[in-house]
């Protein structure tokens, strides 16, 4: 009776172990797409058509660098399944994402997308396809890329003003670019 126990409470443990490794690893995946789809469909919710051009821009280096270095880069993934660990594209991909969410919209937006990507990160880690320097470098890849194109969202790009200051009167002009 005790062997019997303690092989069904093994077989549930090991049942659970490799379910919740599924589940952490199958939510990296959905991140590495939901991520750039928030970002860019900021841009198109907000008719915001130069971070738009900005985000693509960005994404497309991002794409080029991490795939260029996986191939050329001969590194062995953790669970030996290929040679193709650096760096985490995953990684790269949802941070470019964040970076470019944060950089355009603000910390407000960024903390949280920052949050995701970072557990994007463990998730690689954790599925046992990437150590930390390929996720690190994946996130510095990431955030680079979208640190060369994407300027602040300027809502308010002309200002009029208006003075009056001792019977002297000034009207100021003010666009921003």
């Amino acid at each position: 009776m005790n062997k019997l126990l303690i092989i069904s409470l093994l077989f549930v443990y090991i049942h659970t172990s490799f379910s919740q490794n599924n589940t952490i690893k199958t939510s990296g995946d959905i991140l590495v797409f939901a991520l750039p789809v928030a970002a860019s469909g900021t841009t198109l919710i907000l008719g915001d058509k130069k971070g738009a051009w900005q985000f693509t821009k960005g994404f497309l280096v991002n794409g080029a660098v991490s795939f260029g270095l996986k191939s050329i880069i001969d590194k062995q993934r953790p669970n030996m399944e290929n040679n193709n660990s650096f760096p985490s594209a995953h990684t790269s991909i949802a941070f470019q994402s964040a970076s470019f969410i944060q950089r355009r919209y603000g910390w407000k937006y960024g903390i949280p997308a920052y949050i995701l990507s970072g557990y994007t990160g463990y998730t690689r880690i954790e599925a046992d396809k990437h150590d930390i320097f390929d996720v690190m470098a994946g996130a510095v890849i990431g955030v680079g890329s979208t640190y060369l194109f994407t300027t602040p969202y300027q809502k308010e790009h002309m200002e009029l003003t208006y003075s009056n200051n001792d019977g002297n009167y000034l009207i100021g002009f003010r666009y921003k670019f």
